[in-house]
């Protein structure tokens, strides 16, 4: 998670700043005026944990005027977090929150520190029984407090928007709405695909890796050391110094388990805990996000039960939508959405119940993703064998299958999979890779997906929302990995494919664009960081024909 790296970083400088000594005290010369009043609070878990609070009031509001809350449950706002954003005064970091659109609006906003990170004692356990206790405890804590009305809305992106997730499963008296934006939802699909770790980047839509997922624990284990500031109160500074090593050796292992079926990796899946769920829920997902995965995203909107639910789908990296996605509207639809759900306002929350930003840049609505006309179109690839040895490119390691320039255009709304019949070693991996090829021959990266090689391989790619223009040719890459998006120790043996086929999730109707957006700043990134040339030797010894349906309206 990008929230997670940075964060271990400044945590680190953090930790580096206490030693020598150069860490300014809340409060110094030259800070802001506060935007806010905040004070503290310390509230106990069923097991004992202690859980910290940092509670941000709009200025001048009485402490008996009751507001409703929203609250985010994080194990990022340690008090020495974000040195780069200094403080007027004590109290948690709110960068990358959208704390003055709430309390200007008249809400008060709690961050809540997870148990083993910040203020809080006790163990982490990404996602467990323990984190989903804090986040239910901090929900009905607030919902009970003086200066509350009983509803609480839970917000945040990355791990914070997960543990709203979390809160959802838990179904804590006085939540009320969730919005979670680039959540995790399923840790084990955070950090594998079937089995092969994901390397991770410090930007928010690349992958050139820094190390793979099995540090994960590591890098928790580092967050959750950072120190207090010199002026926090005696118990913040005792619970931020009770980091148990023990813990962590459990929690350790267990994250460098790639085996998906353990009990640990399955009672963290929140998608089956959610299916059927009706309290309102906000998500929202990037589809060039690579950080979490976007597949289990759709497939938890897909088992939520009827509500009042939103969904923002489209061209953006790890983040929400408030700043860079190209669509302005979006801090107004959020602030609506917990106006009507926490707020009880009795308005109406603007915009579709899916918003789809695709890849060329235009906005729809959709009542359903992957949309109601997507529908499978069965492609046959061309047999071949690559070797699986990692790192050094070549020929010998792919085998492209490309179509005929498209007479019509077609639009990839769904998740891609494929089957292959394979012959290799079990310590081979096998990637799939869809591309969108222009005139020119330069191909850029539409999606793609890993399995282990097995007789017949089942291969899931993620998902996406992309026009793929008239002219334009569709290809395909097998493969044997993508050497800065996983962590796979190469075989240094051949594989054979004899036989496979990819199935296209392809929209029967032209789409009409009928919302305001333009182009997220993801677009042009992602163009030019995933466009590779093709010989056109390549692409012409490559051609086979496809058919493709013909597509109705527009």
């Amino acid at each position: 998670m990008v929230i997670m790296r940075t964060v271990m970083w400044r945590a680190l400088i953090g930790v580096l700043s206490m030693v020598v000594g150069v860490v300014a005290a809340p409060g110094q010369a030259g800070a802001d005026a506060p935007r806010w009043q905040w004070h503290e609070e310390f509230l106990t878990a069923p097991d004992g944990t202690r859980l910290h609070a940092d509670v941000l009031r709009p200025l001048g509001l009485a402490d008996d005027v009751r507001t409703p809350v929203i609250m985010t449950v994080s194990p990022y706002r340690a008090h020495l977090m974000h040195l780069s954003e200094p403080r007027p005064q004590g109290g948690p970091s709110t960068e990358d929150l959208p704390v003055s659109l709430f309390l200007d609006a008249g809400y008060t906003y709690v961050i809540v520190d997870l148990r083993g990170f910040g203020g809080s004692n006790g163990c982490p356990d990404f996602g467990g029984p323990g984190e989903r206790s804090d986040v239910k405890t901090a929900v009905e804590w607030a919902a009970a407090q003086p200066w509350s009305t009983g509803k609480v809305g839970l917000n945040g992106v990355s791990y914070e928007a997960w543990t709203g997730l979390m809160g959802l499963a838990e179904h804590p008296a006085g939540l009320a709405a969730v919005a979670s934006f680039e959540p995790v939802i399923d840790p084990y699909a955070y950090l594998y695909m079937q089995g092969i770790a994901w390397k991770f980047s410090l930007k928010p839509i690349s992958e050139t890796g820094i190390r793979p997922g099995d540090f994960a624990g590591f890098e928790h284990l580092l967050i959750a050391s950072t120190p207090p500031y010199p002026t926090d109160s005696a118990e913040y500074k005792a619970n931020a110094s009770s980091v148990d090593p023990a813990c962590y050796s459990h929690y350790i292992a267990e994250t460098t388990d790639h085996d998906a079926n353990s009990a640990w990796w399955r009672d963290r899946d929140l998608v089956e805990k959610l299916r059927g769920d009706t309290t309102p829920l906000f998500l929202g997902q990037g589809f060039v996000d690579y950080n979490t995965r976007a597949y289990r995203s759709y497939e938890l909107w897909n088992a939520l039960g009827p509500g009042e639910h939103k969904a923002w789908f489209g061209q953006w990296g790890h983040r929400d939508c408030t700043k860079a996605c190209g669509a302005p509207q979006f801090a107004s639809e959020l602030l609506a959405f917990f106006d009507k759900h926490v707020a009880g306002k009795d308005i109406t929350v603007p915009g579709p119940r899916i918003t789809v930003g695709q890849f060329d840049g235009r906005w729809r609505s959709e009542t359903a993703w992957p949309p109601a006309d997507s529908h499978a179109v069965d492609v046959d690839l061309r047999p071949g064998r690559y070797n699986d040895r990692g790192i050094l490119p070549g020929a010998d390691r792919e085998i492209w299958t490309v179509s005929q320039p498209l007479e019509q255009e077609q639009h990839l709304a769904g998740t891609p999979t494929a089957t292959l019949t394979l012959d290799g070693p079990a310590t081979a991996a096998v990637t799939v890779e869809v591309y969108d090829i222009d005139p020119d021959d330069h191909a850029t990266v539409i999606t793609r997906g890993i399995a282990p090689v097995t007789p017949t391989a089942q291969v899931r790619m993620l998902g996406q929302d992309w026009p793929i223009p008239a002219g334009h040719r569709l290809g395909i890459r097998v493969t044997d990995v993508v050497d800065d998006v996983w962590a796979h120790p190469p075989a240094f043996a051949p594989v054979t494919v004899t036989a496979a086929r990819i199935h296209l999730p392809l929209l029967a109707t032209v789409r009409t664009p009928d919302l305001a957006g333009g182009l997220a700043d993801s677009i042009p990134k992602w163009r030019n960081e995933k466009t590779v040339s093709l010989a056109a030797d390549l692409v012409n010894n490559a051609t086979v024909t496809m058919n493709f349906p013909p597509r109705s309206g527009g």
